[in-house]
């Protein structure tokens, strides 16, 4: 149990006191036992033993102390409805999520999705996520989600999006409709003026797979003079709008590290260089690609690359929205894949494992700090940089003792071990309570907006 020497909340000065810590920087370094100094919002200093007269003192004794996890890909909006689409496959998701569910969405019902789903990423270690929101039908819509995320008190990207509904009699598809510029500025002039505010704008536009090329094109260009991350899925199957794709934006100098391939299992292996070779970050998802036919997710093949995959939760309509498990996912049928070549090619299994717990970790931390372009920030512990910080708690029954803190954390630890939260120097979650007060009330608002949307759709058991 984590204590403090008075009060709680934003704290002026604040000193971690004798935990393990897993700073993911190579010159800082891990510490068996080790102090962290945090001043304000940011990360002072960090070693064996620090003195810090004043500062108010956390008891991180038996505690792993680490980067908050990024969760670089996750749709907040879907939290009211866990459960439903679990035995769905991707074509049955498209169809369902986005013309019979999402269009019954109030604006209200996005701010609930929103603020608890940011709430549970917090309580499972996740200091920031890029909440990819496409389900926006109005500016009412767009408001409510980015007030429930700056209500939870989480980091976020908020990525504006556009509906999938089918189209009217009439009406244009949403494949033919480019990202709103008139929105994308309301928000850079209103509620995400702020580029160091704890929420900020990125773009979640159609990309390659969903949208005609000049819509394509359009949404590059408007990203890149907006000065945005553009963020899209990308199935790569071959029915897709624009099959040559990401070559043309390649050619047009519209590929950089401002932006993120969300998913892409069915990219050729030339289409995929052009993506990584471009700076271009490719954030993979993989329990969501695995249930649903996206194919084999993309670790061995981005790592081959030289790329540094990201990890994302992606949809809580039918998996948990535990980073540990999309962690443990993205590594181990990895693993499989590349234990089953090298037996294959020589006849005998693998002297050694490909891929090591710590590049997990990384993964699921620094890397996708990364491809948020948010890496000097976040995604690892140093001086200077944000004090995002999670603390897992090494006593708990199923990881003690901890004799590899790396492993505890990559293959035994799951949500309910996470101690204490803080992002920017604030608390959100301590002594495996969330700070949030009100949250009963507001679950079950979130109960009834579920039970009013799902009204007579049918689920599969």
């Amino acid at each position: 149990m984590t204590k403090t020497n008075q009060g709680d909340g934003k704290m002026a000065r604040t000193l971690i006191k004798g935990g393990t810590i897993i700073s993911m920087d190579r010159k800082v370094g891990d510490f068996t036992k080790g102090d962290i100094l945090v001043d304000g919002d940011r990360i002072e200093k960090i070693g064996k033993s620090i003195r810090a007269p004043g500062a108010k003192v956390i008891d991180a004794a038996g505690m792993i102390v680490m980067p908050g996890f990024v969760n670089a890909h996750i749709h907040t909006w879907q939290t009211g409805i866990r459960g439903v689409a679990g035995n769905w496959s991707i074509p049955e998701y498209l169809h369902e999520m986005h013309a019979h569910i999402a269009p019954r969405y109030t604006a209200n019902d996005t701010y609930l999705g929103n603020l608890v789903g940011a709430l549970n990423q917090i309580n499972m270690g996740a200091t920031t996520i890029f909440d990819w929101c496409h389900n926006n039908a109005t500016p009412g819509h767009t408001d409510a989600a980015i007030r429930g995320l700056k209500e939870a008190g989480i980091r976020a990207l908020f990525g504006h999006g556009s509906p999938k509904p089918d189209p009217k009699p009439g009406a244009l598809p949403f494949t033919h409709i480019p990202h709103p510029r008139s929105e994308l500025e309301r928000l850079r002039k209103g509620e995400l003026s702020n580029d160091d505010g704890l929420v900020t704008l990125a773009m979640a536009a159609l990309g390659v797979d969903f949208s005609t090329w000049e819509v394509t094109e359009h949404d590059f260009r408007l990203a890149r003079e907006l000065d945005l991350l553009i963020s899209t899925h990308v199935w790569g199957a071959p029915n897709r709008l624009n099959p040559d794709g990401y070559a043309k934006l390649s050619k047009l100098g519209l590929l950089n590290k401002r932006h993120n391939m969300v998913h892409g299992n069915y990219l050729s292996d030339d289409e995929l260089r052009i993506v990584v070779e471009s700076g271009a970050s490719v954030t993979i998802t993989p329990e969501v690609e695995i249930q649903m036919g996206h194919g084999a997710p993309l670790i061995g093949r981005v790592r081959a690359l030289g790329g540094k995959p990201s990890l994302g939760v992606d949809v809580e309509s039918n998996i948990s929205g535990d980073m540990f498990t999309v962690m443990r996912m993205a590594l181990q049928p990895q693993r499989m894949l590349d234990n089953q070549a090298t037996l294959k090619q020589t006849g005998a299994p693998a002297m050694e494992l490909s891929i090591k717990p710590r590049e997990a970790l990384q993964w699921a931390t620094i890397d996708s700090a990364r491809a948020m372009g948010l890496d000097k920030k976040i995604g690892s512990l140093k001086p200077g940089k944000q004090a995002d910080i999670t603390m897992i708690n090494g006593n708990d029954l199923n990881l003690f003792p901890v004799n590899n803190p790396i492993e505890t954390v990559v293959f035994h630890a799951h949500g309910g071990n996470v101690d204490t939260v803080m992002v920017a120097g604030k608390i959100l979650k301590q002594n495996k309570k969330l700070k949030y007060r009100g949250l009963p009330q507001k679950m079950e608002q979130l109960a009834r907006s579920g039970r009013k949307i799902l009204k007579g759709v049918k689920l599969a058991a």
